[in-house]
């Protein structure tokens, strides 16, 4: 991987560079400090203390991942896919990451199956994370340095059933806090930290039902389930916030759309799943 100091940081030390500029993680510079020749200036090795100089060539050659996850075929499509970067759309159920009962049956076994099909073996580094429930776009890096550089370059829109009628659009202002007595419920309360959901109204169905548009501003878990509960209106099918599953199986939220900055093109990205999900429903 290549990158090139610009005029504006001549003087910056190589460290400082690559952690504040180039996204390289503390974890990953450490790594890179004892692979021969992993970060060299100008073709030179180089030390993290250096001083750098505007136009210099600095080449840095990213470790071989280790950490292994059991392939498993399972059903999941692409929506899309580079050298860098990969994004699947997670149907419901499906863990992100195998945890407890869950080993090889995740989107992290299903990714690892597709890029054995492919010829390629690389880390799951998922940039977000959803809910086992909740469908949708799940992006994640292939490397060590785009999953760094895709914290806070990604943003996500969701659909989202809830229940009651909401008309027109607006933001939730309201902090989160675990709830007492939980381990992962969240409630809204003063003492919380802030969260901040912007949503407008897709479509009314009568005084039952409304579809959503959501934007999240903050990425705090349970977000979407606990502010919409927190008004009054739980999403369907998610009895852990108080919504009905007399129709629904499951919380009826889904992550249709991603807007991302590539890590090494730069150009903005946009990927979209649809709603396909929750059409059995109506």
């Amino acid at each position: 991987m290549r990158f090139t100091v610009p005029e504006e940081l001549d003087g910056i030390t190589l460290k400082s560079f690559l952690r504040k500029h180039c996204f390289v993680s503390a974890r990953t510079l450490a790594k890179l400090k004892r692979t021969e020749n992993g970060i060299t200036a100008n073709g030179s090795p180089v030390r993290s203390i250096d001083i750098l100089t505007a136009g210099d060539i600095i080449e840095i050659s990213l470790p071989e991942d280790d950490a292994y996850i059991e392939p498993s075929e399972l059903p999941v499509e692409i929506a899309y896919e580079d050298e860098y970067v990969i994004a699947a759309v997670k149907p419901p159920y499906m863990p992100v990451h195998p945890v407890g009962d869950y080993q090889k049956n995740t989107l992290a076994n299903a990714i690892a199956f597709h890029a054995l099909s492919m010829g390629e073996s690389y880390s799951f580094r998922p940039v977000n994370r959803l809910d086992k429930d909740t469908s949708g776009l799940v992006l994640a890096a292939k490397d060590r340095y785009s999953a760094a550089f895709l914290q806070g370059h990604c943003e996500k829109e969701y659909i989202a059933l809830c229940q009651g009628r909401i008309e027109g659009s607006g933001t939730i202002d309201r902090p989160l806090r675990i709830k007492e007595g939980h381990t992962i419920q969240r409630e809204i309360s003063p003492d919380g930290v802030r969260a901040v959901t912007h949503y407008r109204t897709i479509k009314n169905y009568g005084e039952d039902h409304t579809l959503l548009a959501v934007r999240l501003e903050t990425g705090r878990t349970h977000q979407i389930r606990a502010h919409f509960s927190g008004i009054g209106h739980p999403l369907a099918g998610d009895d852990m916030y108080g919504g009905s599953r007399e129709h629904f199986p499951r919380q009826c939220l889904h992550c249709r759309e991603m807007s991302f900055v590539h890590p090494i093109s730069g150009k903005n990205i946009t990927v979209s799943s649809g709603i396909d999900f929750f059409d059995e429903y109506f």
